[in-house]
């Protein structure tokens, strides 16, 4: 059983597929399964893939055999890893040197949390840009683990899958999965951080995550960034059938509402003919979701900032922008 499964789902990246598994090759710590899950990519590609796998016995390759989307290219991938922890890594970006060693190093020296978090840095066309806004948590944390309930801080980690190891009986033991859609990141993430019971970081950069110039799904306009409401209902679904985490209601709408706030402000996302749906989208999904009277603060929160009631936090952007019920 390797200590790592690598699992990069791959789909119109030929131009940059190489220098990410490349990247995941030359690690110094060797032992790791790469699972490249070919989504039915029109390009080279899957001949890339093959031709990686036919030379290295740690890359094996699954061909789906049609289109289905990062999410459940992901899950194809995870099916098949056999890994302690399991890593996802997008097929565009590629890992730092010495990071797999790294992470097996704060692993062992922290007892194997359910998850380990690291740092990412963002790479354009002209350079590396500087360290993530994260750097400051992940620093802060040390040694230690902690969880959720008494660090909600840590909830402001970077709402992505790739910057994470996660103990993949953990993964299983709670059935997370990755749905259809943009924004899949956002419940498995929620979801595994209120589950879990131990989380470590690794104050360290992980992972050059490249800014693409086109191409990218995320940063094209249209109404596929809707795909963020039924995301989140889906995590408020689960919540809703588990009364245990009900401390972490709160924490978790005020998450979801920045977040539908950040894609409503970008101007490469939500186009100015839905901005009027989209803030009434915003609009239902807190009312749907905040009791009325707004949540009592709990039990050793002081000085965390919810943000849940009346003035709700798209209230001033919305009078900027003109927008109405």
């Amino acid at each position: 059983m390797p200590r790592f499964s690598i699992i990069v789902p791959v789909y119109k990246v030929q131009g940059f597929l190489r220098e990410c598994l490349d990247s995941v090759l030359g690690q110094s710590h060797g032992d790791f399964e790469v699972i490249a899950v070919d989504d039915r990519s029109p390009d080279g590609s899957g001949a890339i893939l093959d031709e990686y796998a036919a030379r290295d016995d740690r890359v094996r390759v699954l061909h789906l055999p049609e289109n289905v989307g990062l999410g459940r290219a992901r899950n194809a991938g995870l099916a098949r890893a056999a890994g302690d922890y399991v890593l996802f890594l997008d097929s565009d970006d590629h890992y730092t040197p010495g990071l797999l060693a790294a992470v097996a190093a704060r692993l062992a020296a922290t007892g194997d949390p359910d998850i380990l978090v690291f740092d990412h840095v963002r790479t354009h066309w002209w350079g590396r840009g500087g360290r993530s806004e994260a750097a400051d948590l992940l620093a802060a944390a040390g040694l230690e683990t902690f969880g959720i309930r008494e660090s909600p801080q840590y909830l402001n980690l970077f709402l992505v899958a790739w910057n994470k190891a996660y103990r993949r009986s953990f993964f299983q033991e709670h059935g997370l999965q990755y749905a259809p859609g943009l924004y899949e990141d956002a419940p498995v993430t929620y979801r595994s951080m209120v589950l879990a019971d131990r989380i470590a970081c690794l104050d360290r950069i992980g992972v050059e995550y490249r800014q693409r110039r086109q191409g990218a799904i995320t940063k094209t306009p249209g109404r596929r960034h809707f795909d963020i409401f039924p995301q989140y209902e889906g995590l408020f679904t689960f919540l809703e059938q588990r009364p245990d985490l009900d401390w972490a209601r709160p924490l978790l709408l005020e998450r979801a509402l920045d977040h539908m706030l950040f894609v409503l402000a970008r101007e490469d996302r939500v186009r100015p003919a839905d901005r009027g749906d989209f803030y009434r989208e915003i609009r239902s999904f807190h009312r749907r979701h905040l009791p009325e009277g707004g949540f009592p603060l709990p039990d050793g929160w002081r000085g965390v900032e919810m943000r849940l009631l009346a003035s709700a936090p798209y209230a001033s952007y919305a009078a900027a922008r003109g927008l109405r019920d």
